[in-house]
């Protein structure tokens, strides 16, 4: 889209949010069942278009994309009159006699930028949010995965008119387009490098921002761990979508005194969950495209490989991958790696291991595999992440009852379900003050005893 077309549409969508079309409650529970129908009757064409840029299968793409965007689209249908109404909150005595209360209002003209990792889901879940919130949408997906930018243009376009939600396909240069203008609020999801960019412009119109970023997150497992279902879960959150997912664990650090144990299980798992040759097995995908399949093929290091280890170029396939005796100072621990590479490190002290990740960058994610309720105690409370699980992983994402987002280098803000309207709202706090009373205490001249005693009593 030329950069004059995109200036047309955003003063369209001005317009249209100016208008109040978008306030009633009514109109936004309308527009969210439209969307709910929408996907399931596109459901197959969403598949299919996941299979085409990642190689996922129908059960993962139903799973960890349409399924949990229907779910978020069908929570805020039945909440958005809930969370649209405005509450109530005590008034100071000093105040007296007034209502206060927060309303929640619509930021308005919004811009939702989405990944290619897991292109539907990270695209439906903000637009459901806005949606529910009253804002207007210009949604950019990832030029990465084309084919679902494709069926969700088709989808949204079929929904919506252009003044309300629309999709803006491109790569680069729309994206530099965008951030040039003037927007009420942007929801970026991507990598660090990306969101940096975007909250530099956006801070040349002091646009509020909510930045879903990544990093590199660790899954920690002591020797009072099921090591057995421990890595069953791992190899299940490490793998999945080929390790493309921001809340995979990024690197493992276990206790040494379990280490061999634990990469054996680690190795029978993939066996079972991907079989014996896993780029022959037809449900496990491929790298996004070829730029990533040889940027995370450089983070092996052969020396180190002790499971997996094989490629495919042709398919941009990787298999599940371990190396072991990996230290920080090694190359795959310079980056977010966002491949099926999992690095074992270990450690001999937990207090050490604590301080050494209060050191490092603040993850999206954190896992502890430990039976030590004190262990688990000190990572809650002590160690700075965006959000993780005790015994599993990733699964603290697939929730609408609970805010996801990051914390210092892996973002700011959050949102699903409440927290997803409540981000994409601007809350006001207003005081209704009444006609029929008005204290004098508070207006000069202030030459009164008595009133001066009665702003100590109000204000202790």
């Amino acid at each position: 889209m030329e950069s004059k077309q995109i200036d047309e549409l955003l003063e369209k969508q001005r317009r249209f949010y100016q208008s109040g079309a978008t306030i009633p409650v009514d109109f936004r529970i309308q527009q969210l069942k439209k969307l709910y129908a929408a996907v399931k009757k596109y459901e197959n064409d969403i598949q299919k278009a996941l299979f085409t840029d990642l190689g996922k299968s129908g059960f993962e793409g139903f799973m960890c994309e349409v399924g949990l965007a229907q779910s978020e689209i069908s929570y805020m249908i039945r909440h958005t009159r809930q969370f649209s109404r405005k509450r109530t909150v005590a008034t100071p005595l000093a105040q007296f006699a007034s209502h206060s209360y927060i309303q929640p209002v619509p930021h308005g003209n919004t811009l939702i930028m989405s990944p290619w990792n897991y292109p539907f889901l990270l695209s439906i879940d903000p637009l459901a949010d806005a949606i529910a919130a009253g804002n207007t949408v210009i949604l950019k997906p990832s030029a990465y995965s084309p084919a679902t930018s494709g069926i969700l243009k088709v989808i949204l376009t079929e929904c919506f008119p252009q003044e309300y939600v629309a999709v803006i396909e491109g790569g680069r240069k729309e994206n530099a387009d965008l951030l040039t203008r003037k927007f009420d609020f942007i929801f970026f999801t991507g990598s660090q490098s990306v969101g940096k960019e975007v909250l530099r412009h956006a801070a040349d119109y002091l646009i509020p921002v909510v930045l879903e970023l990544g990093g590199k997150s660790p899954c920690i497992v002591d020797r009072t761990a099921n090591l057995k279902l421990a890595a069953r879960r791992i190899v299940f959150g490490k793998y999945l979508n080929c390790g493309q997912t921001c809340v995979a664990p990024d690197f493992l650090l276990c206790e040494r005194s379990i280490r061999d144990e634990l990469i054996a299980e680690l190795k029978a798992q993939i066996t079972t969950q991907f079989g014996t040759v896993p780029l022959e097995n037809k449900d496990y995908g491929k790298i996004i495209n070829e730029k990533h399949f040889k940027r995370i093929c450089g983070l092996m290091d052969p020396a180190k490989v002790v499971a997996g280890g094989k490629t495919n170029e042709e398919t941009l396939q990787i298999a599940p991958t371990i190396l072991n005796n990996v230290t920080f100072e090694d190359p795959v621990m310079q980056e977010e790696i966002f491949g099926p590479i999992l690095p074992v490190l270990t450690f001999d002290d937990f207090d050490e291991l604590v301080l050494t990740l209060k050191n490092r960058p603040k993850p999206l994610a954190l896992y502890l595999f430990s039976n030590d309720k004190a262990h688990r105690k000190r990572v809650n409370e002590e160690l700075s992440y965006g959000g993780g699980c005790m015994n599993d992983t990733v699964i603290h994402l697939a929730t609408t009852e609970m805010g996801f987002g990051g914390v210092g280098e892996s973002g700011m803000g959050s949102y699903h379900g409440k927290t997803g309207f409540d981000v994409f709202s601007h809350h006001k706090s207003i005081v209704d003050k009444k006609t029929w009373l008005d204290l004098p205490m508070r207006y000069q001249p202030y030459t009164s005893h008595l009133y001066e005693k009665m702003l100590h009593f109000f204000l202790k």
